[in-house]
């Protein structure tokens, strides 16, 4: 059995809270918070863009901590899962690395390159797993495309184009903050070029435009160049939108064989020569079903000692690079190299 223990109670430590219910083989042991109310498991104020508010959850038998050198100090804790904001994950991953524990750590791995280098070399250095909870290639439309891709059963991957698209973020004061998150262009974007970097590993070099304000990218499309052989593609994202217009994500991938058409909301189609289809994807449900199997793939791996390539410390690393980037293309105007 693995225990896990929760560093950071708020939204998105509420969404692995309720996929921990979901999971085989691991139970919650412990919770970290600086947050009384919380401890106590008055949840109820926190609020996000997806799933159910929170409520006031059962944290008998639960051990409480309120900082992360208890928790790592813990022999009863395996798993230490990092949920604070993006700007505390390298203080909070390096140590319960040092301590001896695994680590799933929520995107973005870190704000800067240099301290997600520092993350990656302190799971060298302990022997132990840094793993970055990327959700998206375990949506059932993202894992589907990636396998399509990986396979080559519908040929070379020629182009694609993705989009992300929110309203500006006001159900948390931390999700504003770019000091904390990095901004749109690193807390949304970054799951796009997570996914780019998983189905086309690293562009030669990035060029991006977009819209700046006070100093953060908040929106932005790019495109990046894998030299003559490679794919083209290009992404569009940014937290711009009104209140009124719902998130949504989607792409089209053209391959030698076949182009996938996907948009939230709505199945993928998949077109090749004279024939258009809607794809039928095993699995689905809400949002907490690819949340609980990226997790259990934590899991899982924390049982085996192998790291799963989705959950990869370097390729979590290396989406924080094109975003950094892409925000250095974005203000000089001009094409920046990898």
């Amino acid at each position: 059995m693995v225990r896990i223990g929760l560093v950071g109670i708020g939204f998105m430590g509420w969404i692995h809270f309720l996929a921990y219910r979901r999971l085989r083989g691991a139970v919650l042991a412990g919770v970290c918070s600086r947050d009384a109310g919380k401890l106590s498991g008055d949840w109820k104020s926190i609020r996000g863009n997806f799933g159910p508010p929170g409520e006031q959850v059962d944290l008998s038998g639960v051990k409480k901590f309120r900082a992360i050198e208890e928790m790592a100090a813990d022999p009863d804790i395996d798993l230490i899962d990092v949920c604070n904001p993006t700007h505390l994950h390298p203080e909070t991953a390096i140590a319960a690395l040092k301590a001896g524990k695994h680590v799933l750590v929520e995107k973005a791995i870190a704000l800067t390159t240099a301290e997600a280098d520092a993350m990656v070399a302190a799971s060298k250095a302990s022997g132990k797993l840094l793993m970055v909870a990327h959700v998206l290639p375990f949506f059932p439309e993202f894992k589907y495309a990636a396998e399509v891709v990986k396979s080559g059963a519908d040929g070379k991957l020629l182009s694609a184009h993705f989009r992300r698209v929110i309203s500006r973020p006001d159900w948390s004061a931390d999700i504003g903050d770019a000091a904390k998150t990095g901004g749109p262009a690193v807390d949304l974007h970054i799951h796009d070029t997570h996914f780019i970097g998983l189905i086309a590993g690293v562009p030669e070099s990035v060029f991006a435009t977009g819209v700046v304000e006070n100093g953060v990218v908040q929106h932005l499309t790019t495109s990046y160049d894998y030299g003559p052989n490679g794919p083209s593609i290009t992404c569009s994202s940014g937290a711009l939108a009104m209140s009124g217009r719902p998130f949504t994500h989607g792409y089209e991938l053209y391959l030698e064989k076949a182009t996938l058409v996907y948009e939230a909301g709505s199945p993928i189609t998949r077109i090749t020569a004279g024939k258009s289809e809607v794809v039928t994807l095993p699995g689905g449900g809400d949002e907490i079903t690819a949340f609980a199997e990226e997790i259990q793939t934590a899991v899982d791996a924390v049982t085996t000692g192998q790291m799963p390539d989705l959950l990869s410390g370097q390729l979590a690393r290396d989406a924080l690079v094109m975003c950094q980037k892409e925000c250095e293309s974005v203000i000089s105007r001009k094409p920046v190299k990898i």
